[in-house]
């Protein structure tokens, strides 16, 4: 089966008439939404019909943007030394920042209409488009001047958007010196970060200490990235008169203070079941002071649980079934016409993504496939944010949008269905082995993702009194991962460059781009309990509630299912399934 991905359904290439006629047509679009903007919106004269016209407006032309833009990013994101790709990426920035003063102008305008109320039910489509209407109007009381929101977008491109591009191109292509099996070889970060779950001992180590050494290639150029970008959205936070970074990323997250201190309150309280857990795990592989951080993702047990990309797109396909057809048949189509790249290779990009691409109603998955139970549970999970973007796909662009925290909620679902049917046949060693297996993600999403927040909250303190050195960052690292981690580590063996090799820190739209797994992992945990009582009468509500993210905010989403993400109780619920397989594992061996 193949394992590269086809953008055919996008263009062919970056010479195929196709793609050059629509560049030509972006211009005029912009041209277009630029006088048409400059015209209209200079009076409150028949707003309801120039907000029709607006919208109507954006949405045709942020599908054709769309389709340009990620066809770029999909073939660099596979291609990191792609000269043309790389030269459009830098034309596609410029051309956003022509659609500021527009947007602007816009925003500003509907803050001069004082019954938007009733315009907006005087009008059918623009009633659809009620919730992304009062969201642009709230944006007003950040929003600086003309001139200062088109110098900010146009300063981005040699600012925090070429820092990031920085960041990808150091960690696409870095290559690692490794020793494996005797033979000195070059390998790709991606490569070398897949071997933390081997089942030899001797390799993790080995791989752990080639990976940490590898970094002193980049740590200078990649620290240089991380300020630059960190030290703009300080700047840009306060400009706009947010009370920190962190309340600007939950406002934009379409959530509240509320919600994530609720959440945080109940992970905090949980944190000392997964130490014991950590504990345990390092006990087994022979280890007194706690888990060393290389074996985080070892193996345990005798169960070696493996397949090969054909039996992972069977294993997931069969077990989506069991939810709902639409599904299962979504992943199949999703294997079958090529949407999926899994196979490593140098030059592309570590990790895993999913990329909706509502303009051919279609997705692009991305992968590092080796054949581990992890990378199958990867390749569902990815699947899953595909199966929210198809749930979307009669929305119009606009209302489909949803924000990050709720982003994680159908991949988790997605994953929840493929673990749970791996448990519900297997053995009592394969069971040891896949809860393992299960308590280390959650310990990732849950104890990883908040040493990550603890980092990202103490940058931006000391961001604030200057550029921060590589030295300061390892020491941040290591000190959030002793407080998230606490005595189920052991404190001398740490990663200090988790900072260098996760890209999530380096989106300067997406800052503090690690609570929203927190979220998505313990929001799916109380959906497939209520799956589990409810049955098949849950799917068409679950459905509903994918297809409306884009038009609520996340506390008005969730309670689409009853659920009141404010309350500390409901994050402790989900936080309980997990620490109850906790004890179950600790007590198995």
């Amino acid at each position: 089966m193949n394992q590269r991905w086809s953008l055919d359904a996008l263009y062919t290439s970056f010479d195929a008439p196709e793609f050059k006629g629509d560049m030509e047509r972006l211009d005029k679009e912009i041209e277009k939404i630029q006088k048409w903007t400059a015209e209209n919106l200079a009076d409150t004269q028949n707003p309801a019909e120039k907000l029709e016209y607006y919208i109507k407006m954006m949405n045709e032309f942020y599908h054709l943007y769309s389709r340009l833009a990620s066809f770029t990013h999909l073939t660099l994101s596979t291609e990191a030394k792609n000269e043309v790709a790389l030269k459009y990426e830098d034309i596609f920035d410029q051309k956003a920042t022509a659609l500021t003063k527009p947007e602007v102008t816009f925003t500003k305008w509907l803050g001069k209409l004082e019954n938007l109320d009733e315009i907006i039910n005087s009008n059918v489509y623009v009633k659809e488009h009620e919730f992304v209407i009062n969201e642009k109007a709230d944006e007003n009381k950040y929003l600086l001047s003309d001139e200062e929101e088109i110098l900010i977008a146009k300063m981005k491109n040699t600012g925090s958007n070429a820092w990031a591009k920085l960041q990808e191109m150091l960690s696409s292509t870095l290559l690692v010196d490794i020793t494996v099996d005797g033979e000195q070889k070059r390998l790709p970060l991606p490569v070398v970060r897949n071997m933390a779950y081997s089942d030899n001992a001797k390799l993790r180590k080995t791989a752990y200490d080639a990976e940490l050494a590898s970094y002193k290639q980049i740590e200078v150029s990649t620290a240089a990235s991380l300020n630059g970008i960190k030290g703009e959205v300080i700047t840009l936070a306060k400009m706009r008169n947010y009370a920190s970074p962190l309340e600007m990323t939950v406002l934009n997250a379409r959530m509240d203070m509320e919600t994530l201190d609720a959440m945080l309150t109940a992970i905090k309280e949980s944190l000392p079941a997964f130490h014991k857990y950590f504990r345990k795990k390092g006990e087994i592989l022979g280890y007194n002071n706690g888990l060393p951080f290389f074996e985080m993702f070892a193996p345990v047990g005798n169960a070696e649980i493996k397949f090969t990309y054909e039996e992972a797109r069977d294993y997931i396909v069969k077990n989506f079934r069991t939810f709902s057809d639409k599904l299962a048949d979504f992943a199949a189509n999703a294997f079958d016409q090529r949407w999926i790249d899994a196979e490593t290779r140098e030059g592309k990009r570590g990790g895993a993504f999913c990329s909706n691409l509502h303009v051919i109603k279609e997705s692009r998955i991305l992968s590092n496939f080796d054949g581990s139970f992890s990378n199958m549970t990867t390749l569902a999970h990815e699947l899953g944010h595909g199966y929210h973007g198809a749930n979307l796909m009669e929305e119009t662009f606009l209302n489909a949008e949803y924000p990050m925290p709720i982003a994680e909620t159908a991949s988790i679902f997605c994953e929840t269905i493929v673990k749970e049917a791996v448990l519900k046949s297997a053995n009592e060693e394969e069971t040891f082995t896949l809860l393992e297996n299960d308590i280390g993600d959650a310990g990732q999403v849950i104890v990883d993702i908040y040493s990550r927040f603890l980092f990202e909250s103490e940058l931006f303190r000391r961001r604030e009194d200057g550029a921060v050195s590589v030295n300061e960052l390892k020491e941040i690292m290591m000190d959030a991962q002793k407080q998230a981690y606490g005595n189920g580590l052991d404190h001398d063996h740490l990663h200090p460059y988790m900072w260098a090799c996760k890209p999530h820190y380096y989106y300067a739209s997406r800052n503090f781009y690690n609570f929203p797994y927190a979220f998505g992992l313990l929001f799916a945990k109380g959906l497939y309990a209520e799956y589990l009582k409810r049955g098949d009468e849950f799917v068409a509500s679950y459905d509903k509630l994918l297809s409306v993210t884009g038009k609520k905010k996340i506390a008005d989403v969730t309670m689409e299912m009853g659920i009141d993400v404010r309350s500390v109780d409901f994050w402790r619920g989900s936080l309980k399934l997990i620490e109850k397989n906790i004890e179950k594992f600790v007590n198995l061996k």
